[in-house]
């Protein structure tokens, strides 16, 4: 694709120069002797490039960049300057100018610069298209479901997204907490800042500290350098906190005073760092109740649940399951360069009637598994994992191998700790660290 330029200056021969060299190095070019012309051709015309004198017969080059930044931010500007006049290039940049060319500059410099100018335009064209990419991905329309549960969830999120209120997000593990906090996010006036997201489960508590709110170096062994956290991180954005419901008490205690204050002092250092985070946290847990056996605090409850979104278990929304399998089914299919065509009634009513512990996780794993296994266009049951072949009508399992009768009472334990893995793990008698990795295996994590 050729990129147009477009070229004012009053000096006819200057002018026609520079188009003559920009067309041989394959520009197309437009010429404008005063400014009032110059706007016509911009209006008209896609311009990439503006190249302007500064001493214009009907407006000053400099107030044209502002204009044109108007019509078109992306364009850049290369302002000509005559000699003893550098300051009117110095200026024109702090307006947004690219660069300045001093008239008398050989030609080589001219379209090298240039070059340069059209490289950057380039480049704020890709991070522009790759930033519709990541809104498109993450919006609200990508969350699939047509049951009232779900259409209740992102009308409250949509409605949450316009503002800076902490969002607190509610239900099963595998429920699509983290799709809507960041649907919520790129949906905000933030969604061009950080998006910032951590299990509060997934890291030592004794590390967790450091993680969120950095250090300076020398505040304890092994602190050789400065550390941001991801408060910092997440400055003008968001910082999404899984798993809340895991966080230490003395953890929530400095937490709750960024959420209040805005700031906190880092270990090592005896300023106050500044932040603008707004936050959106999750958790499986019943906070409630937590704070009842003394586990979680309520003051640091009610900052954070200022608007509270449930979200509803797979089984509270099986209409959606065929929806959601043939998002999964488009998706894998051409991850996995499968021509997967149709699936099976029987396929679709043995996902219907598993009650999914994983909720939309687990489904997303089954179906991907099953693609895998599938020998033709059509996807049957016999893709399908045992514990779906062998469920009754009333969706219990039957005869189970002896990693699904282990998913199984993981998934029972884990019910019975309210989704706390430290206890759950204790119980089963396992590290935290296999257990995390067991839940991955299923599809659970």
């Amino acid at each position: 694709m050729k990129e147009s330029i477009l070229i004012i200056d009053d000096e006819d021969e200057l002018r026609k120069l520079l188009s003559r060299i920009l067309k041989l190095e394959g520009f197309y070019t437009f010429e404008a002797e005063n400014g009032t012309k110059a706007k016509e051709i911009f209006k008209r015309e896609e311009i990439s490039l503006v190249i302007t004198d500064v001493r214009l017969p009907d407006i000053n080059g400099i107030e044209l960049i502002s204009e044109i930044k108007k019509v078109n931010p992306l364009t850049e500007v290369l302002v000509i300057t005559a000699y003893g006049t550098i300051e009117d290039g110095v200026r024109a940049i702090k307006e947004g100018a690219f660069d300045y060319i001093t008239k008398g500059d050989d030609d080589n410099k001219i379209v090298s610069l240039v070059q340069k100018a059209i490289d950057k335009l380039h480049l704020k064209r890709r991070i522009q298209q790759l930033e519709k990419n990541v809104s498109e991905k993450y919006n609200f329309d990508s969350i699939t479901g047509k049951s009232e549960k779900i259409k209740k969830a992102k009308e409250l999120a949509e409605k949450v997204s316009e503002t800076d209120t902490p969002v607190l997000l509610l239900g099963e593990t595998g429920t699509g907490k983290e799709l809507f906090a960041q649907a919520i996010h790129y949906s905000s006036l933030r969604k061009n800042k950080p998006f910032v997201a951590i299990n509060c489960s997934a890291i030592a508590k004794d590390l967790l500290e450091s993680e969120m709110f950095g250090y300076k170096a020398g505040a304890f062994t092994g602190a050789f350098k400065n550390k941001k956290g991801l408060f910092e991180e997440a400055h003008l954005g968001t910082l999404f906190l899984d798993e809340i419901g895991e966080l230490d008490l003395s953890l929530q205690a400095k937490f709750l005073r960024v959420l209040e204050t805005n700031d906190f002092i880092k270990p090592g250092d005896t300023k106050p760092t500044q932040v603008d985070v707004r936050i959106i946290a999750a958790t499986n847990r019943n906070l409630e109740g937590e704070i009842k056996k003394g586990n979680f605090r309520s003051d640091l409850f009610y900052r954070i649940s200022v608007m509270n979104i449930e979200l509803p278990s797979l089984k509270e929304r099986t209409e959606d399951i065929p929806l959601l399998a043939e998002v999964f089914i488009n998706q894998f299919s051409k991850k996995l360069k499968k021509n997967i065509s149709s699936v099976s009634e029987g396929f679709l009513e043995k996902l219907k009637l598993y009650s999914f512990p994983g909720n939309i996780r687990e489904l997303r794993n089954v179906i991907e598994r099953a693609i895998i296994l599938s020998e033709d266009k059509t996807l049957n049951e016999k893709s399908l994992p045992k514990e779906f072949l062998n469920q009754s009508l009333n969706g219990k399992p039957g005869s189970l191998k002896l990693d699904e009768i282990e998913k199984h009472h993981i998934i029972s334990i884990l019910e019975k700790t309210n989704g706390n893995k430290t206890k759950t793990a204790e119980i089963l008698g396992i590290g935290l660290t296999t257990l995390y990795r067991k839940l991955q295996v299923y599809g659970l994590e």
